[in-house]
């Protein structure tokens, strides 16, 4: 039985045998000896996404330590409200922290993770925000229904899944939508920052009408 560690766009932890391309962690472990989920869902406000493989560095997954979460793709990872990591992925957060400033500064971790904290979570539950779907940037998360999540990505929605992306439906023009991922976020997007996407988002043969 795989471990309760894949991350959905709502922040969710599930069991899935999809290992996806990024790992990540909420600040430590949260979970207990015999491999299982405790009840929490974080130990601190620093929630990173991180590359699979680092340095030559073998981990036991969930073992002593923090405990590994995975996520399909960084688009995924964005809408839980995980950034990259300063260590193994410098170079993106570097970037990812020039464009949450929005100038000539660099945001720290400490203050991207504060206000990362105050907008994926309202108490316990996912922070949920609505805005018209046509000022959405690439990568961006949506949910349609409450249930399912789709990915922005051009004209299209592409439903999500924990081992790819699903044929895509066209993107309806005039409407709002609840949005998964965290404003600040969306806004990174928006000024440039390009995510790290599973290979089903690249190469779309066709689009599904999303009322056929």
């Amino acid at each position: 039985m795989p471990l309760q560690n894949r991350i959905t766009p709502f922040g969710e932890l599930i069991s899935d045998p999809a290992r996806g391309l990024l790992m990540g962690n909420r600040g430590g472990r949260i979970h207990r000896d015999n491999r299982t989920l405790s009840s929490r869902r974080f130990t601190s406000r620093q929630w990173i996404c991180c590359v699979l493989a680092f340095k030559g560095r073998r981990r036991s997954v969930w073992g002593r330590f923090y405990s590994e979460l995975f996520f399909l793709d960084e688009p995924t990872a964005f809408a839980a409200g995980h950034r990259p990591c300063f260590e193994c992925r410098r170079r993106d957060a570097i970037a990812f922290a020039e464009m949450f400033a929005g100038g000539d500064r660099r945001a720290s971790a400490p203050t991207i993770d504060e206000l990362l904290h105050s907008e994926r979570l309202d108490g316990k539950i996912k922070r949920i925000w609505r805005s018209a779907l046509d000022e959405l940037p690439d990568g961006a998360f949506v949910t349609l229904s409450g249930a399912d999540a789709f990915a922005v990505r051009g004209d299209s929605l592409l439903p999500w899944t924990p081992s790819r992306y699903l044929e895509p439906r066209s993107r309806p023009q005039g409407t709002f939508v609840d949005v998964l991922t965290p404003p600040s976020i969306l806004r990174v997007l928006s000024r440039g920052y390009p995510p790290l996407w599973h290979g089903s988002a690249l190469y779309r043969p066709r689009v599904v009408r999303a009322n056929s």
